[in-house]
């Protein structure tokens, strides 16, 4: 078979695992189509179809089917962070900044504070640390994954559960909006490479030039024109960065921050992201599962995921519960919100991904984090759907 044969070959396997699965056990109530994707291509990467049909997975994922898969990973991802960017609302967390600062302060540091504490005790232990890693850079990094929510797979959830255009959903995308910042914030810090610290300083200088140049462009053109040129100045963002050292998906999250919403047509972008995670995305998935790896054994990674886990969702809920009696919220709202904010999903596999790629992490403890981020997705529904029945009042409930 030729190269493009054997390329067809995986993109078929890519989109039809996943989805016949998702539709023949009707997961829809557990997990949206993305996260069966996820869990797609950790079973069709290393460790499990690897392990069991090794033959056939080295024909398949040949080096040249994952080079030309790599590739449209990256610009998949690209644009996926960027429409993430592009929806933040800051201008209503400014509005509510109080309640908006102590509940996002809290959603954020208490999780980080629990997850610092798993990566300093997984610093004993041999095959987590990655080989270009400080302690510090490795325990901050693993705390803020699980501290980190998923902007999009939110917004996919409250849909699901007709709660996103309700107050209720409106001040919980605020508050993941304001977590989403802090998160890329402290990701730049964590890559901050002191040998490239003057490109890093000129990045940000040009950057902040440029972001003034492009948005008084913007708001001068027409708007059939701002997509095209939206997507080059995402490319751009992403090369400088990816020079600077900081990651091109840290520049590609700048890129959409700078970028106002209200330019586009919220019908279009809400396409957009759509077509994103049913065209493209499903194929990082994928790159995404060929990084996972079992080396230090099986029940070590499975322990890690369980304790990372553990440290994730109770750090979430203790602090919405804390940020509830300091705001005095009704019964049963913070665990509601607490249970949505866990969602890890895809802005946490982001965000290893990049800890991998900088060699932060070993492949065994960027397993670890994609089964956590798994679980505290799969989760979500489950917990929270009977919630709202039962408090049917708080969604309508503005503050």
């Amino acid at each position: 078979m030729s190269i493009t044969e054997i390329f067809l070959l995986a993109i078929l396997m890519i989109f039809a695992v996943p989805y016949v699965v998702w539709r023949v056990f009707n997961l829809d109530y557990y997990a949206p189509l993305v996260v069966v994707q996820i869990v797609a291509g950790i079973l069709l990467g290393p460790g499990v179809l690897g392990a069991v049909f090794p033959d056939y997975y080295k024909f398949v994922f040949n080096p040249p089917v994952i080079q030309s898969l790599n590739g449209i990973a990256y610009w998949a991802v690209m644009l996926f962070v960027w429409i993430a960017g592009i929806e933040l609302d800051l201008k209503k967390a400014w509005v509510n900044r109080r309640e908006t600062g102590v509940t996002a302060g809290l959603a954020l540091g208490t999780p980080l504070v629990f997850g610092c504490v798993i990566a300093a005790g997984l610093l004993h232990y041999d095959g987590w640390i990655g080989s270009a890693a400080t302690p510090l850079q490795f325990v901050f990094g693993i705390g803020m994954a699980c501290a980190v929510t998923a902007l999009p797979i939110l917004i996919l959830f409250m849909e699901k559960l007709e709660i996103l255009r309700q107050p209720i959903g409106q001040r919980i995308l605020r508050y993941a909006s304001l977590d989403d910042i802090a998160i890329w914030g402290v990701l730049a810090l964590i890559l901050l490479d002191w040998t490239r610290i003057g490109r890093q300083g000129a990045f940000l200088v040009v950057f902040a030039v440029a972001s003034y140049l492009f948005r008084k462009l913007m708001v001068a053109v027409p708007e059939r024109d701002r997509w095209y040129l939206g997507l080059i100045w995402l490319a751009s963002c992403g090369f400088a960065a990816d020079w600077a050292g900081l990651h091109f998906m840290v520049g590609a999250f700048l890129a959409g921050a700078v970028t106002d919403s209200d330019w586009f047509d919220q019908k279009q972008m809400d396409f957009m992201r759509h077509h994103v995670l049913l065209v493209v995305m499903p194929v990082f998935f994928l790159s995404t599962g060929l990084r996972t790896n079992w080396d230090v054994g099986g029940t070590a990674v499975f322990v890690a995921a369980g304790l990372l886990l553990v440290a994730s969702v109770a750090g979430k809920l203790a602090g919405i519960h804390l940020a509830g009696r300091i705001l005095k919220w009704e019964p049963g709202e913070a665990s509601i919100i607490g249970w949505l904010l866990q969602t890890k999903a895809l802005i946490m596999i982001i965000f290893v991904n990049i800890l991998l790629d900088k060699n932060l992490i070993t492949n065994e403890a960027f397993t670890a984090l994609l089964l956590m981020a798994v679980a505290s997705t799969m989760l979500t529904t489950p917990v929270v759907y009977p919630m709202l029945q039962n408090v049917k009042a708080l969604i309508f409930k503005t503050s």
